[in-house]
């Protein structure tokens, strides 16, 4: 960037689906919002729908700060400085702090310009650091509180690119559904590609869970999904273990008989019966080996040798042994069991959704239902852009996923 008697310059680039995403359009938008004025230098324009676009843009600011501001927000559309330079970094000076210029980490794969080539950067998540290795050559994402005195931190916004996610020409039909449009017929179609994704998968399949997943009926297709070996991974809180145990050992879900759907007499003490019962038998685990527990989500998990993590809230009654009330530590375990994700499935847990949406990559497909519209839209105003929703009862998505998968076998 430069200053020049007509203002402040500076040139950026950026490649891939520019039309097809409106990335082009909303940079041209950003940057006149934004109090600066530009000028396309180049545009190459992909010759088909497969190829990339190119564009050269020349952004002209008033004065630094406006141009600073305005090139912050290019790179997190994944515009680039034309004239390539290594980083800015600077030395952490205290634990869990980093240098006030530090630049702030997305969703997105992101590379860094080093020793004249692209790096890309590990682990990456939003909200985070980039911390470069003693040797110049490896960069990760870490969590502010994990920085460490004398790590190298980058800063700025110089030689860094942001690879974004561009949305498949038919994933407009799957988006975010509103109930006008989440017809039975509609549900079933999303129930199909979901299921065509967690058929021909690669990597893990991880759940995110709430309560209501007991509450609705979809204790027992969840379970015969876990027992059949699709499930990699479940992440919940302590209510989801409880009620299904509650559901268990009582046949209630917060004192309700699950089949008649009518509360049952002093049926609202179950739940603390339930956590009791586990608590006497030294935990889940216990509980499975000793034949107290015999059916419902946990025992599907545990038999199955399934890995689980239950992250503890002020809310909780008990709670279970196995909850982990240090929140720090239950984001640590939510985090490792993420790792090599490719399909997160998140079942009616709006605050376990966001957490789990801020630790993933945008290229996680990550998939949201829950009756209440506005859970899909918050995990997306959190910077999840990636998360499609379904709007419908997760007990019935739960049972037609089941049916669905089972159809075509493993």
């Amino acid at each position: 960037m430069m200053a020049t008697n007509g203002g402040y310059r500076a040139t950026v680039t950026a490649e891939g689906h520019l039309v097809d995403s409106g990335v082009l359009s909303e940079a041209m938008d950003l940057i006149v919002r934004g109090g600066a004025a530009f000028a396309v230098k180049r545009f190459d324009l992909g010759s088909t729908n497969l190829q990339p676009s190119q564009a050269v843009i020349e952004v002209l600011a008033p004065n630094q700060g406006s141009l600073d501001t305005v090139l912050d927000r290019l790179v997190r559309l994944g515009f680039y400085s034309a004239d390539l330079r290594s980083p800015q970094t600077r030395l952490s000076k205290k634990d869990g702090t980093a240098p006030v210029e530090f630049y702030s980490t997305t969703n997105h794969a992101t590379e860094v310009f080093i020793e004249g080539r692209w790096r890309r950067v590990k682990n990456q998540r939003m909200d985070a650091v980039i911390v470069i290795s003693p040797d110049g050559r490896n960069l990760s994402c870490r969590k502010l509180r994990d920085v460490k005195r004398g790590d190298r931190i980058i800063c700025g916004h110089e030689g860094i690119r942001i690879l974004p996610e561009f949305k498949e020409r038919d994933r407009s039909d799957f988006a975010f559904m509103t109930n006008d449009v989440s017809s039975e017929k509609k549900v079933e179609w999303v129930v199909g590609r979901v299921a065509e994704w967690i058929r021909n998968r690669k990597g893990k399949l991880v759940v995110v869970a709430g309560p209501v997943v007991i509450h609705t009926g979809g204790v027992e297709p969840l379970a015969e999904i876990i027992r059949g070996g699709w499930v990699d991974a479940l992440l919940a809180g302590n209510a989801l273990a409880v009620h299904d145990v509650e559901r268990a050992l009582f046949g209630t879900s917060l004192g309700v008989d699950t089949k008649t759907g009518l509360p049952v007499d002093n049926g609202h003490q179950h739940h603390m019966r339930a956590i009791n019962a586990i608590r006497l038998a030294g935990g889940l685990k216990q509980a499975v080996q000793k034949g107290q527990l015999r059916n419902g989500i946990m025992h599907a998990l545990i038999t199955r040798k399934v890995p689980y993590a239950l992250a503890g809230s002020i809310r909780d009654d008990g709670p279970l042994p196995e909850v982990i009330t240090d929140s720090n530590r239950a984001q640590e375990a939510y985090s490792h069991n993420l790792e090599g994700a490719e399909i997160v499935l998140m079942l009616s847990s709006m605050l376990h959704s966001i957490a789990v949406g801020n630790m993933l990559p945008s290229w996680v497909k990550t998939v949201c239902v829950d009756i209440n519209a506005q859970v899909v839209t918050k995990l997306a105003d959190r910077g999840s852009h990636q998360a499609i929703g379904c709007v419908t009862d997760v007990g019935l998505f739960l049972h037609l996923l089941r049916d669905r998968i089972e159809s075509k076998g493993k």
